[in-house]
């Protein structure tokens, strides 16, 4: 029976995790918005102004104006001048504030009430445009915010797995059963231009999967080291270290065939996205026309 070896470099390395910052923010994000809505609701009905007031009108005209803003982060693609003034991730930033307080400010100037048809398209129509901005936001930190590397990290965990060509065995080939399932996961990694109910299976599937794949492989791993431990008479202490050590392979191999697979899910469902918020963004800005014009003309 071939005995567990590890490298030291595959024992010592540590993972980034950029998931645990990535949930972090969206909960502070949604618990924000969530704040403002609910202030924005109270304030709104407290009977302190009307939309036709001048308090209403100016929360109106600030909120629309807000989102006119928005503008300036794509244009900044566009324009030298601005594309010189500052990192892109401020100006994300910056256009996110403004995304939601931009419709805050709005519902707060309806008193989230809809008094006439174009009032009611144009409010609608800014709640899917923030809507949409949300789900893209959902999407974007998904792939700026640490699993644009997990293609790096996933290559890595092949090398040091020795699962390359050329390699004459893995690390794992003392537990041949666990290799076999480990190497055959790489089919499920994928590319951004799969079609879109593969990824979707990336999404909400594939973690199902993964998690009974790496149980079944830690299962074997920890049967073919307490058979090594027995016939080469280990110590406890070196036997519960080759048992973490093998378990922490499979534990990390699973998680960057998580990350490269989700990440190319992304990439996809950012691209759907981005197509179909644009649409939105400008009938948002032709409904705003329209009632504004309506407002003032009546």
């Amino acid at each position: 029976m071939k005995l567990p070896t590890f490298s030291g470099s595959a024992v010592r390395r540590r993972r980034r995790e950029p998931a645990r910052f990535t949930r972090n923010s969206d909960l502070i994000g949604y618990l924000v918005l969530t704040l403002l809505v609910a202030l924005a609701y109270r304030i709104s009905r407290a009977g302190w102004y009307t939309s036709e007031s001048d308090t209403g009108y100016w929360m109106g005209v600030t909120g629309g104006v807000m989102m006119l803003l928005l503008f300036l982060y794509p244009l900044r693609k566009r324009w030298r001048l601005l594309a010189n003034m500052g990192k892109a991730k401020h100006w994300f930033v910056v256009h996110m504030a403004l995304g939601i307080l931009g419709p805050v400010l709005v519902l707060a100037h309806s008193t989230f009430q809809i008094g006439s048809l174009n009032a009611g398209v144009a409010l609608y129509s800014m709640l899917i445009v923030a809507a949409s901005g949300i789900a893209g936001r959902f999407i974007y930190l998904r792939i700026h915010s640490g699993l644009g590397g997990e293609l790096l990290n996933y290559q890595a965990m092949r090398t040091m797995l020795g699962f390359v060509e050329g390699e004459a065995h893995s690390q794992l080939n003392f537990a041949p059963q666990a290799e076999a399932m480990l190497r055959q996961l790489e089919t499920r990694v994928g590319q951004p231009q799969d079609p879109l109910k593969l990824h979707l299976v990336r999404l909400f599937v594939l973690p199902f999967h993964l998690s009974s794949v790496r149980r079944q492989a830690r299962h074997e791993v920890s049967s073919a080291i307490e058979q090594a431990a027995q016939k080469g008479a280990w110590d406890d202490h070196t036997r519960r270290q080759r048992l973490k050590r093998g378990h922490k392979l499979v534990n990390e191999y699973v998680a960057a065939i998580k990350g490269v697979a989700q990440f190319s899910a992304y990439t996809r469902l950012f691209a759907l996205w981005h197509l179909a918020h644009v649409p939105f963004v400008f009938i948002m800005v032709l409904c705003a026309v329209f009632h504004v014009i309506a407002v003032h003309a009546y």
